[in-house]
């Protein structure tokens, strides 16, 4: 498959989603999205420093 076809397709789907996405849900997706992240980062701190004391 050609790129430009596939941009094609995945930036129309999305512009098709567009208006159907509440201002609410996105804020909530990127708090979740945030908390994953921030999450992700301390569990990582945290088997680094495990890691260390062995």
């Amino acid at each position: 498959m050609r790129h430009d076809l596939k941009a094609g397709t995945l930036f129309g789907t999305l512009l098709s989603a567009l208006p159907h996405l509440s201002a609410e849900e996105l804020l909530k997706t990127s708090v979740l999205a945030a908390l994953g992240a921030t999450v992700s980062f301390l569990v990582s701190l945290l088997l680094r420093w495990l890691r260390k004391r062995r």
